[in-house]
């Protein structure tokens, strides 16, 4: 329900709430169908409390997670869980401390300054996107350590990654991207890029990405007070108390296959062609029916529960999913025999071979349109682990349907891509509603997008831009 709504319409798309609740159940499918087939009720209070302690024990962010969830549902996990354990640095293969994630505070602003030269630091890298209703953004910052390394150390620049929640204004221009200061305040964080840009948000987290982080002076400080890497507890594994019959792992493999396609989101550049609503359609209800099928206590009506889940969700499916439930059902989970949902026209189709026509793309919008920008992602040309890396420019538009389709019908996300960029701007003034696209043409190339006046403009070095919608 959650992944439907946060993608019901491209104008309200929230790709984190969507990765997010897909990332779940990355790692507790198995522990919920342990827990619904269980025989008695003690059996499934065991492991249901098994697979909370679990599901709590993967970082603050998924505890943090799950007492939303349970709070919204009319529960609350105070006693069952054990206390939260303070956050600390963690060490690496050879033992050596690494860099935690911080909160940027004013005593972390001026850590850094002490480890980093921050006046001449350069954006490696800026995103800022809608997140349902609110913006937030991510910063990538090159830094250029002041702290003394060891001999032989890779010549290659460490890196600040920030990420910021409820950001309330933004100026970048690309040109204009050297020289950072940060400033924490009682009302949050603003941060000066270049001589006239700024990013300021209401939450702002950081983590150094260097592997020398260790001999920095705030790793030195964290070595003292890092307990060496054997001492630390093992993390523990995912519960395990219940053996699954046929027909329930192979549903529970489905869904989990599912989650994980959806997953997918989290990768900006492939987020648009993630069928997120036909996922939706076919596993709509599913918590609902697992349990219901996983209280049969006859072990072949429960077979038979699990065998007419999974059927449900291929007919559901239709012929968008049919390769996608072909695929898992026969070569993951080795059950052919389930899919008796597909269409009889599909199934013809793939055992002779055939191509299926493809799906016409939903984004493809006749005509000029107004769009609304829903994400604007700059990333500049540089080397990293030895390979030279282009600049690149992303944008997400939630475009309106087809002009055939009803006049509610929801709008589509569609993601542009610009490789080499010349020039990126951004200002907060992208974000606020619809607007018509600016091309400028030269050559018979697009040579520059911009929308809202140029609150967003991107301008193209050479070879082939996308094309907004038209």
């Amino acid at each position: 329900m959650q992944i439907a709504d946060a993608a019901a319409d491209a104008r309200c798309f929230d790709r984190e709430a969507i990765r997010a609740a897909a990332d779940v159940w990355d790692n507790n499918t198995l522990p919920l169908f342990r827990a619904a087939t269980a025989g008695t009720r003690s059996a499934r209070e065991r492991r249901a409390l098994a697979a909370l302690e679990w599901m709590a024990g993967l970082g603050e962010e998924r505890r943090t997670w799950m007492t939303e969830q349970a709070t919204a549902a009319g529960y609350s996990l105070d006693g069952l869980l054990a206390p939260r354990k303070p956050s600390t640095p963690s060490r690496d293969h050879l033992g050596r401390v690494m860099a935690p994630v911080m909160s940027l505070t004013t005593h972390t602003a001026t850590s850094l300054a002490a480890d980093y030269d921050l006046p001449s630091a350069e954006v490696r890298g800026l995103q800022v996107e809608r997140a349902g209703s609110r913006l937030d953004g991510r910063l990538g910052l090159v830094v250029t350590r002041s702290y003394p390394v060891d001999d032989g150390t890779s010549p290659e620049s460490a890196t600040l990654d920030i990420r910021l929640r409820d950001v309330t204004e933004v100026r970048f221009d690309s040109h204009d991207a050297r020289g950072v200061v940060l400033r924490p305040r009682a009302d949050g964080v603003s941060i000066t890029l270049g001589a006239r840009g700024v990013i300021s948000a209401v939450m702002a987290d950081l983590c150094p990405d260097d592997y020398c982080w260790h001999l920095s002076s705030a790793g030195r400080r964290a070595d003292t007070t890092t307990p060496p890497r054997d001492a630390r507890p093992a993390h523990a594994t995912s519960p395990q108390e219940g053996r699954l019959s046929a027909n329930a792992m192979a549903a529970a493999t489905v869904l989990h296959r599912a989650m994980l396609h959806v997953r997918m989101v989290r990768d900006a550049e492939r987020a648009d062609r993630v069928p997120v609503h036909d996922f939706h359609r076919a596993f709509t209800g599913a918590g609902t029916a697992i349990l219901a099928a996983g209280a049969h206590r006859l072990s072949h009506r429960r077979e038979a529960a699990f065998r007419d889940l999974i059927e449900t969700w291929v007919r559901r499916g239709g012929p968008a999913l049919t390769d996608w439930f072909t695929m898992q059902l026969g070569e993951t989970v080795h059950r052919p025999d389930l899919l008796n949902g597909c269409h009889d026209l599909d199934r013809r189709r793939l055992a002779a071979g055939a191509p299926q026509q493809p799906a016409p793309n939903p984004a493809a919008v006749p005509g000029p349109v107004e769009v609304e920008l829903r994400m604007a992602a700059y990333t500049s040309a540089h080397t990293r682990y030895g390979a030279d890396r282009a600049a690149k420019a992303l944008v997400h538009l939630a475009v309106p349907p087809h002009s055939q389709n009803a006049e509610n019908a929801p709008w589509r996300l569609r993601a542009m891509h610009g490789s080499d960029p010349a020039h990126f701007q951004l200002q907060t003034a992208a974000f606020q509603g619809v607007s018509r696209p600016r091309v400028t043409v030269d050559a018979n190339a697009p040579r520059r997008f911009a929308l809202h006046d140029g609150a967003l403009s991107i301008t193209q070095r050479e070879g082939p831009h996308p094309c907004p919608p038209s």
